[in-house]
């Protein structure tokens, strides 16, 4: 069964092509590798023992996504990760992140319900709660204001996706996902951000391994414990896992409704100053930061209620937080190493 997976050189992409072909599944990776490494196929297939296929487009270029479809008939099944993804970056150029998520989104959900079936995973994110009121949060939260340009495309993308599917045969399931870090154990594949890190584990490793000066942690005057903002860190490989279930569950029609959402977390908060104390305790390194001010789009706390992921999905996280930091301080070395 060929599934395609956009964005399949990414860091959470690259982790789910190996879970699927692991299952068993053929996999072909659409990737315009604006923020991956051609390399990472090299690490796919030493893990999985099998090299998937791997078409290099931008699924900006409408004609280029049309032509895809042409070559590629039998898709059963698409796990959509191509996007522009960190908030930062998102208020500064807010319009390349509206391009890429929206159009990219839009382009290819216009192929997709052109066939008899298709089953559609949608790489969605907890931005879409904004603030949440209470905590932990439950899918069925109130969709507040989005904070950043990168939340609304989320927000946006899913609306697009429910509304795409009362008129088509898309079946769909968005898995609002908290923030995935850590590596695979091989340390063939991990997180590889081009230029500045956007998220704080790899800018963790960076400063741990020395290529960043010290680590900078935005704001301490949070409402939280330690004053510093509270987050839901999950393994890669737990979240990459989740989306194999996903897709299968679509695939068995085991789904309810024609479009269902599922919280994918530990159900854990851990605040900034908490793992950065994680992570010196487990590598047994000590860690430059200093306090800076708070970056805008970033809320103050967001960890998941995971009962329905545990309880209708059948998924559960099976690593803890010090077994992904140890995982993404054995990958940073890797690298340095490489």
């Amino acid at each position: 069964m060929k599934i395609l997976v956009t964005g399949g050189l990414g860091f959470i992409g690259s982790h789910t092509v190996v879970e699927l072909q692991n299952k068993g599944f053929e996999v072909v990776i659409v990737d315009n590798l604006s923020n991956a490494s051609i390399d990472v196929l090299d690490g796919i297939s030493n893990i999985t023992g099998k090299k998937p296929i791997l078409e290099i487009l931008d699924l900006r270029e409408k004609a280029d996504v049309q032509s895809f479809f042409k070559k590629h008939t039998d898709i059963a099944g698409v796990v959509h990760f191509a996007a522009s993804k960190a908030v930062g970056e998102s208020v500064e150029n807010p319009l390349l992140y509206y391009e890429n998520n929206i159009n990219a989104l839009v382009y290819l959900l216009q192929e997709l319900q052109q066939l008899e079936e298709v089953c559609f995973i949608f790489s969605s994110s907890c931005t879409v709660y904004g603030q949440a009121e209470i905590m932990p949060i439950r899918e069925n939260a109130p969709i507040q204001k989005a904070l950043s340009p990168y939340g609304n495309t989320k927000q946006i993308g899913e609306e697009i996706i429910q509304d795409v599917s009362k008129v088509s045969s898309i079946k769909a399931v968005l898995l609002r996902y908290f923030n995935p870090i850590g590596a695979h154990e091989s340390a063939e594949i991990g997180e590889l951000p081009l230029g500045v890190p956007q998220n704080l584990v790899p800018f963790i490793t960076q400063t741990a391994i020395g290529l960043r000066k010290e680590l900078s942690v935005f704001g301490n005057d949070y409402p939280t414990p330690d004053g510093t903002a509270i987050r839901d860190y999950i393994h890669v490989v737990d979240l990459a896992k989740a989306h194999v279930v996903a897709l299968q569950r679509l695939l068995d029609k085991k789904n309810i409704e024609k479009v269902e959402v599922f919280n994918i977390g530990t159900g854990k908060g851990s605040s900034v100053l908490e793992v950065i104390k994680t992570f010196e305790n487990v590598n047994n390194i000590q860690l430059p930061y200093k306090i800076v001010g708070r970056r805008e789009g970033d809320i103050t706390e967001a960890y998941a209620n995971t009962d329905r992921a545990f309880n209708v999905l059948g998924w559960k996280p099976e690593f803890t937080l010090e077994e992904a930091l140890l995982s993404a301080w054995k990958w940073e070395q890797k690298i340095k190493n490489q």
